[in-house]
């Protein structure tokens, strides 16, 4: 009989929760810190330094289809602590995935091309990155369980294409849109003046 009192091995845990493992593309944005360190590259004032001296990223991860889709998740990424090494290795090694996602890389390509994938200009290039994640359950300082991303998932899983949208067609970069300047509108001037473009 369930429901009793004293056996809650049947409670129902937050509801809202997404279940542990499930993969979704999501979007990063990064909600701005004002903490710089140029020193460490951290500039325009994305990071954020807690009380604790701790310096982070606060990330909100928006699903952008399937069943939970526009369902946000937030999480911090680790850049540094005074504890030591490990929240920042952490930090580093969940960008890496997922710019390795974003940008349809395997973990293993060393090539030039993939080297280069994986260098940021800045934190600028983080915000708005869109990538396939693994999302897991953690605790928040309460103890109350949250939804957290830890991982991201690259090429080299079966998942990957579908949920990315790139199945059949291999990996496209994202298309970049062109610049909206005002001098883009105005008619070129022919090289020049009086002769016909195809006279040159």
């Amino acid at each position: 009989m369930s429901g009793l009192w004293n056996d809650f091995n049947d409670a129902q845990s937050n509801a809202n929760l997404i279940p542990k493992g499930t993969l979704a593309k999501v979007r990063l944005t990064i909600r701005p810190g004002g903490f710089d360190d140029p020193s460490q590259g951290w500039t325009g004032g994305y990071a954020t330094r807690g009380s604790t001296g701790a310096v982070y990223l606060n990330g909100e991860f928006t699903v952008l289809e399937g069943q939970y889709a526009r369902r946000k998740i937030f999480t911090l990424i680790g850049l540094y602590s005074p504890k030591g090494p490990d929240w920042a290795n952490m930090g580093r090694s969940l960008i890496r995935g997922m710019l390795n996602s974003a940008r349809g890389i395997s973990d293993k390509d060393q090539s030039p091309q993939a080297q280069a994938a994986r260098r940021i200009g800045g934190f600028a290039d983080l915000d708005g990155l869109e990538f396939v994640a693994r999302i897991d359950v953690g605790t928040d300082a309460m103890g109350e369980e949250k939804n957290e991303i830890r991982a991201a998932v690259t090429p080299e899983h079966r998942d990957y294409a579908r949920i990315m949208g790139t199945a059949g067609h291999g990996y496209q970069p994202p298309a970049q849109p062109a610049p909206q300047s005002s001098t883009a509108r105005q008619p070129t001037a022919p090289a020049t003046p009086g002769r016909p473009s195809w006279a040159e």
